[in-house]
């Protein structure tokens, strides 16, 4: 307590002299010097008491004690009178022991004549007065252990102790508890700081092992265990039956000898797979169905259930026929050992986090199928006819109304803000967001325990974009509008080195740092793509542009990738989860996938009317989705080239350019330049931007492609982009706006 109470003083000092209170200052030092609690240090006030001893101040000494009994003393119990009482009579008797000691008598007689009256009728008293008459009293049986050292130490060590714990005791004002408020929040968020590691320590073991036990079971080679997740041995096959497209560049072969089988869920050819990939089909056959079956409870579990093809061996040529044929009883063998590891990762989450009941009744229907009655999530207006049109289908199907899968249990603000957003991160670990306005402030910040910022990064040049690194993710890249990117730690606050670029396309559109974080990928462009445009955003003549490839440990470029037909500015890049294949978008409206081992282009193919805006991997890695000017988003087979697996058209604010209204007609166009979706943990939901807040969709199968099932709401002006972070099992959703205010959303997500 008499640190907390030197730390306020000197915090109240500095208060009144920013107040310019000279005089309540000059008052507040004057009762300090005087103050008898010594700020409550015990270790003074017994300094003060032994000072009162040694001078043979005995009126000193009775009027402090009685100072303290009137302060502190009275406050106790009754119960703790008789302590009170003995420490008193001890300290008198260390007062009479020291005066004989030093060899003052009379100031022994002034004490037994002045106490005569108060101590005369106390028993313990009753013998000390021949203490002055004895010729030598440290020799008397009876006084000897008072005259020893042991006995002082003791009595001066239990009246420290009694001190002490009386203050400690004491009830203390708002004020004094602040470092205990500090000391107890800072060890919340180092045991948060613990589970939150325990639990990446638990979802990578799971990740690892579920990695292990696939290469295990297809035996791949060392060359491909690293890309378990991907590709497709039968492509050949499927590409050798398919018609060339105008548009499409050819795959070379890549897939067919590079990569394994990809994951596919079984299932009869004429139905549409439930896999984690949405709306995939089976290879060889794509039959829209006509009337979708009802959704069992067998089925909604396999949408958990990912197993993969086994690898094909024979290097002879068969038929389609044969192909499927081999790849549906490849499938059937894992589906069974998947689920089973799939159950017991889901046993393991939900001890870590329990999870509330869910309120909506189930309730049998006759076919024995379990159907959760749930309430319609709130929609905005532009998603109704969307949602008319998926709720028909689910009827005339016979589909049964799907639960609930999330509950936002809360909804914050970042305001530091103030122009409009362009980028908006959140890191690897899931404890930090980047944020990028116009303006080219960055705020780096956490949203665990408490929303903070932690560094402002402001720069001359104007920044284009950002991108967290992977390996260690406290560092961040940062792409300029002068042909520079710098690496910036956002612990130390500083920039660890930056690098040029290239002068002749000095606009870092994009990066994409490599999951082994050794290199990372950036688009450099010639010209810009102005954030407020007055007249049609889209550009007539596609930017020329560049695509490379740098290493982060010798600061040096190693590839400048080949765009073709032509170089053109690349909008969007995303890594697969090994680094192995690189997706983009570029301004000419193609997707390009790129080999990271090769360095060269796999493939690509025309997919947007306009320019690219943005382009992830789904969550199995068969399949690309992309976003585009004509207002698309549209899942394509990497497996077959540009052969579209579904396709949705979203509202003008869900794609750009997006639109602000401001006083006397005045309008602000931003053309989109962050993320425009992100997937949660499990790939089957995306989240993307709306004139009010984020919206969530949920992946079918069928028509259309998207089913809203949560608006987030929240905001006053258009969201520009948006990012899903999924490290813990309430995943987190981020929309940022061009009025500049980021809303952080928290979801919980209601697993069966």
């Amino acid at each position: 307590m008499g640190s907390a109470v030197e730390r306020t003083d000197e915090h109240v000092r500095e208060y009144l002299i920013y107040r310019g209170f000279t005089s309540t200052l000059k008052n507040l030092d004057i009762e300090i010097k005087a103050d008898k609690e010594k700020g409550f240090r015990v270790d003074k006030i017994i300094d003060q008491l032994q000072q009162f001893v040694q001078n043979f101040d005995l009126f000193g000494l009775k009027e402090y004690w009685l100072y303290l009994d009137r302060r502190l003393f009275c406050r106790l119990e009754d119960v703790y009178r008789s302590t009170v009482n003995k420490l008193r009579t001890s300290l008198y008797r260390y007062y009479v022991i020291n005066t004989i000691q030093k060899g003052n008598l009379e100031k022994t007689q002034e004490f037994f004549q002045k106490q005569a009256l108060e101590l005369q009728g106390q028993a313990e008293w009753r013998d000390w007065f021949i203490l002055p008459f004895i010729p030598a009293p440290e020799q008397n049986s009876a006084f000897s252990p008072y005259f020893s050292r042991q006995w002082a130490d003791t009595f001066l060590v239990s009246l420290h102790n009694f001190l002490s714990v009386l203050f400690q005791c004491m009830p203390q004002p708002v004020l004094l508890s602040f470092d205990a408020e500090v000391q107890r929040t800072t060890s919340l968020t180092e045991e948060n700081e613990q589970l939150r590691q325990l639990l990446f320590a638990l979802q990578t073991e799971n990740r690892d092992q579920r990695d292990g036990d696939e290469v295990v079971h297809h035996k791949l080679p060392v060359y491909v265990q690293n890309m378990d997740r991907l590709g497709d041995t039968e492509l050949d096959l499927v590409s050798s039956t398919r018609a060339a497209s105008t548009t499409a560049t050819p795959s070379r072969n890549f897939f067919s000898t590079f990569l394994p089988q990809g994951k596919r869920t079984p299932g009869k050819p004429p139905q549409i797979s439930t896999g984690s990939s949405p709306s995939q089909v089976a290879v060889g056959r794509k039959e829209p169905p006509t009337n979708p079956p009802a959704k069992s409870k067998e089925t909604v579990q396999s949408k958990e259930v990912k197993p993969m093809l086994s690898q094909t061996t024979s290097s002879e040529p068969v038929s389609s026929q044969q192909s499927q044929q081999s790849i549906n009883q490849s499938t059937s063998q894992p589906a069974h050992a998947r689920h089973k590891r799939i159950q017991e990762h889901e046993k393991e989450r939900k001890e870590l986090f329990s999870k509330p009941p869910s309120q909506a009744p189930e309730k049998k229907t006759e076919t024995g199928e379990t159907e959760p009655v749930t309430e319609t999530p709130s929609e905005p207006p532009e998603s109704s006819s969307s949602t008319k049109s998926s709720a028909g289908v689910g009827v005339e199907g016979g589909g049964l109304p799907a639960e609930q899968p999330f509950i936002k249990l809360s909804q914050e603000e970042y305001g530091e803000h103030h122009s409009s957003i362009m980028h908006c991160r959140v890191d690897s670990s899931g404890r930090r967001v980047a944020s990028l306005d116009v303006d080219g402030v960055i705020k780096v910040w956490s949203f665990n325990p408490i929303m903070q910022t932690k560094a402002t990064i402001m720069s001359k040049s104007p920044l284009l974009s950002l991108e967290w690194a992977t390996k260690p993710d406290r560092l961040l890249l940062l792409g300029s509008g002068v042909g520079t990117v710098r690496l910036y730690d956002t612990d130390a606050k500083k920039n660890l080195y930056e690098m040029n670029i290239d002068e002749t396309h000095p606009r870092i559109l994009s990066l994409a740092c490599s999951p082994s974080g050794s290199s990372f990928v950036c688009s450099a462009a010639a010209l810009s793509r102005s954030g407020s445009l007055d007249a049609v955003p889209r550009l007539p003549i596609p930017v020329s542009g560049q695509l490379l490839l740098w290493d982060t440990k010798t600061v040096k470029q190693q590839v400048q990738f080949s765009l073709e037909p032509e170089p053109v500015a690349i909008n969007c890049t995303a890594f697969n989860h090994n680094g192995n294949l690189l997706v983009t978008g570029a301004a000419d409206g193609f997707i390009r996938l790129f080999d990271m081992q090769r360095y060269e282009s796999a493939m690509s193919w025309r997919a947007h009317d306009g320019e690219v805006y943005s382009v992830e991997f789904s969550y199995d890695e068969n399949t690309v989705f992309s976003i585009g000017e004509d207002g698309k988003f549209i899942q394509w087979n990497i497996h077959r080239c540009g052969v579209k697996q579904s396709e949705q058209v979203l509202p003008q604010d869900a794609t750009g350019p997006f639109v602000l209204s401001g006083y006397s007609g005045y309008k602000q166009v931003q053309v989109p330049r962050g993320r425009l979706f992100a997937f949660d943990s499990e790939g089957q939901h995306v989240l993307t931007c709306s004139s009010t807040g984020g919206l969530i969709y949920r992946l079918t199968n069928g028509e259309p492609a998207l089913e809203s099932v949560l608006s987030l709401g929240g905001h006053k002006a258009p969201v520009v982009t948006v990012d899903w972070c999924s490290a813990v099992d309430c995943g987190t959703c981020l929309t940022a706006s061009m009025d500049g205010k980021i809303k952080l959303s928290t979801l919980l997500a209601q697993k069966s």
